[in-house]
């Protein structure tokens, strides 16, 4: 699996345009903890791991 932050920006913004126009992605849910929890599930199905960690890239660990 390739990680998140290993993805350029314009990687990381194409994939989030087309989860956005993905119809399965639709979580029918406010909770971030759950939309979070299903984008992980999307971009595994892709080979791309993603953390809570890729949320906060700049903030120190």
């Amino acid at each position: 699996m390739t990680p998140w932050h290993h993805l350029d920006t314009d990687q990381q913004l194409r994939l989030r345009e087309d989860y956005n126009r993905d119809p399965d992605c639709l979580t029918g849910t406010c909770s971030l903890e759950a939309k979070t929890a299903h984008f992980t599930e999307w971009l595994a199905a892709r080979g791309i791991s993603f953390s809570e960690r890729d949320l906060h890239p700049r903030r120190e660990a």
